[in-house]
């Protein structure tokens, strides 16, 4: 069990590395969003395994207040794109 979380949680990383790509060059500002939210949920995912991993709850705390975080920045990116388009 152990060996298969260790790969999803590279997996979880080359994801990243992947959406830090798109981030550096994408073309909109949504796509670079959209990667920045890959991130949010890879850093919930990775915490989540690594609490499992550790047998640490208090990475469960972490990673509820990354996911808060994550939706109040898309909230706040969808509010500024409405102002500017309008």
């Amino acid at each position: 069990m152990t060996l298969f979380l260790g790969a999803i949680l590279v997996i979880l990383l080359a994801s990243i590395i992947a959406g830090l790509v798109r981030v550096l060059r994408g073309p909109e500002p949504a796509e670079r969003m959209l990667a920045a939210q890959l991130f949010g949920t890879a850093a919930v995912a990775i915490l989540l395994i690594l609490s499992r991993l550790m047998d640490t709850p208090a990475l469960l705390d972490v990673a509820m207040v990354f996911a808060l975080l994550a939706a109040v920045t898309l909230v706040a990116f969808v509010v500024l794109a409405s102002r500017r388009a309008g």
